[in-house]
């Protein structure tokens, strides 16, 4: 790509943005403006991929973590040829348009991920790199090699400032993640002026202390940034950070430089002083230079022939190793689904007693024998939360066959490095910590509902079950805010045969589900649904009709461990009671009303029991229930003696059912 070719390819990301901005009288044109030529560079010369396929297997994986930049990915996908057509992004920000205000993963052909919350997208991309890396050492072979492509990040300064960002470059470095490269936008302007109101850390020190190589260029010398990504791509060891002075706004006459060009449009007076200022008529709408569009037909050829060339390899790789080909399909194209219904789960008989975290661990690892796609890590707590697969190694710097990732006290990061992988393709990853630290992982969790990644989440230590390390770390609010989240798919089941059938529902759901899970063991039970495997899937079912013989008078909804406790419960309080267990309670209220009057029958109080907040219940209980709840924070002690002290006993319980 010659230089005069990156000038008319980033004059057009200029006015492009500028256009677009304008007429959506919205949006953030500053970043666009000032890495106008990178974008140039990256789309032009140095990102492997093809416009005609954005879901080539092996392309280079593009994220734009400063996200608020949107108008920089969609110009460049328009000219670059993918299927953004200029209408497009004359209806930037408008409902429906595939131009929202933040790249959407799912709605914009070639946005890898959605970005916007800083910082999640640099951290999404370590999960792309950990991916790729893991699936060449599986695939890769001596004779061929069909996953080789990098990881390409640009991300700000709020970006930087972010905690996400430390958390997943830290460990990035650590895994010497040589094929992530990130461009900083270093314009030292963020929204409420220049960066030297809070941040003036070395960020170049910092990143070195990660065990990143830095490189410093200037985002306007082509020839300098090409340097940069030549080392970049020389060192195999180590991430890159590759830091480029810029100018936020560039070519905006009287808002260059300033914070007023990061988010807001130019105004049509700058608007026309920045178009004369660069050398297009003011008059011209969406402009875009011929000698870009010129290029860029050329270029798509290019990358057409490269496509082509890879797929050369993969069909004589495939025909070497009908094996790996199997696996290769069942892992990109699904098919492990199909695998899901052979894999010998644990078995349980009634009376069998043993945490949920535990019957966890064991389908865990009755699914990764069967599926060598399962890969994933804990935050620091594997052997509470019954993650760690030995028999398949860790993955390391040194070892990336490896299939146990090791996220050190890294929630939030290790969240949205499971959401990269997820996004990647070719793995089913989980990642896990307690219940009560979803809070620190939340907004990647609400990350992974938007875009629906396959991601399981592992919450164990789910109640005040817990015991002695008390408040802090006992649950109270945390599973009606997981529910809370559209679209996130929770399930507490109440025994380990729950457990077992659990995962196979997370497997099978093509979005995002918390398993959460006890501490303490819980019974095996009897259910009196004989079928009750296939009737869990609808959310809930019947475990018991009625202790003592009698027509019910009572229907007790329960999950988790609460439902052992609502047995014992009808037990002492004679009553006959109906006990229901919902280990979701999503799924149950998305079914057909009929059904549901079947199971919770309309002329018999409701009582539901959750050791967590009340809130939520309504909808179940209704204004002929009652809802078995707690409302305040936990207490230090073993388990049953802060239950008791709580009031939140079988006894308790069995109060409430003779008072109905």
């Amino acid at each position: 790509m010659n230089n005069k070719a990156i000038e008319a390819v980033a004059l057009s990301v200029r006015t492009l943005t500028i256009d677009a901005v304008q007429a959506a009288n919205s949006g953030h044109p500053g970043m666009p403006m000032g890495m106008a030529e990178l974008g140039a560079l990256l789309y032009g010369e140095i990102l492997r991929h093809n416009p005609a396929d954005p879901g080539w297997a092996d392309r280079d994986r593009f994220i734009l973590s400063a996200g608020h930049g949107s108008m920089f990915l969609y110009s460049l996908l328009h000219l670059s040829g993918y299927d953004v057509p200029l209408e497009e992004l004359k209806k930037f920000r408008q409902v429906g348009s595939r131009t929202p205000g933040h790249p959407e993963y799912g709605w914009t052909p070639g946005v890898e991920t959605t970005t916007g919350p800083l910082g999640q997208g640099l951290s999404n991309a370590v999960g792309f790199a950990i991916a790729e890396r893991m699936l060449a050492s599986r695939f890769n072979t001596s004779d061929h090699t069909v996953v080789d492509h990098r990881t390409w990040v640009i991300a700000g300064d709020g970006c930087l400032m972010e905690g996400i960002t430390s958390e997943a470059s830290s460990l990035a470095g650590h895994l010497g993640l040589g094929r992530l490269v990130v461009f900083y936008d270093s314009n030292h302007i963020s929204i409420e002026g220049s960066t030297e109101l809070a941040f003036t850390e070395d960020v170049a020190a910092r990143y070195r202390a990660y065990g990143w190589q830095v490189i410093s260029a200037s985002a306007y010398d082509a020839d300098a940034m090409r340097a940069a990504v030549s080392e970049a791509v020389a060192d195999q060891k180590r991430p890159t950070l590759v830091i480029l002075d810029s100018v936020i706004g560039k070519g905006s006459p009287n808002k260059a430089g300033s914070h007023d060009v990061h988010g807001a449009a130019l105004g049509d007076d700058e608007v026309a002083a920045t178009k004369k200022e660069i050398g297009v008529d003011p008059k011209e709408m969406f402009y875009i230079d011929p000698a870009a569009t010129e290029f860029f037909a050329a270029r798509r050829q290019e990358l057409a022939s490269a496509q082509a060339q890879w797929q050369k390899t993969f069909d004589a790789w495939g025909a070497a190793n009908p094996g790996l080909l199997a696996q290769w399909r069942e892992a990109f194209e699904g098919g492990y689904k199909a695998v899901l219904k052979d894999i010998g789960l644990p078995q349980y008989k009634v009376g069998d007693k043993l945490a949920t975290r535990q019957a966890s661990g064991k389908a865990l690892q009755a699914i990764a024998s069967m599926l060598p796609n399962l890969v994933g890590g804990s935050a620091d707590l594997a052997p509470s939360n019954n993650t760690a697969m030995p028999e398949y190694g860790d993955f390391t710097r040194d070892n990336h066959s490896g299939r146990t990732l090791h996220f050190g006290v890294r929630e939030l990061g290790m969240a949205a490095i499971g959401n990269g992988m997820a996004l990647h393709g070719g793995l089913r990853p989980f990642v896990a910590t307690f219940l009560v630290f979803s809070d620190y992982l939340r907004p990647a969790l609400r990350l992974s509902a938007l875009m629906k990644t396959p991601l399981v989440y592992i919450l164990t230590h789910d109640s005040i079950f817990l015991g002695e390390d008390g408040p802090t770390h006992q649950p109270i609010e945390q599973i009606a805010a997981m529910r809370a989240i559209p679209g996130l798919r929770v399930l507490r089941p109440a025994d380990a045969e729950e457990t077992s059938l659990a995962w196979l529902m997370a497997m099978e759901h093509d979005g995002p589900t918390v398993l959460a899970l006890t501490r303490q063991g819980l019974p095996v039970m009897a259910k009196a649904d004989t079928n009750w495997q296939k009737t869990m899937r609808k959310g809930a079912y019947l475990v018991q009709e009625s202790s003592n013989g009698k027509a019910p008078e009572v229907v007790i909804v329960a999950t988790g461990s609460e439902v052992s406790m609502a047995i014992k419960a009808a037990e002492i309080s004679g009553r006959a009671a109906r006990i229901v267990s919902m280990p979701s309670r999503e799924l149950f209220q998305a079914q057909d009303a009929t059904w549901k009057a079947e199971l919770i029958p309309a002329n018999l109080p409701v009582v539901t029991v959750e050791a967590g907040i009340s809130q939520g219940w309504e909808g179940i209980a209704g204004d002929r229930g009652r809802i078995f709840a707690i409302d305040r924070f936990g207490e230090s002690g073993p388990g049953d003696a802060v239950a008791k002290h709580l009031g939140f006993t079988a006894e308790a319980l069995a109060d409430v059912l003779k008072s109905i």
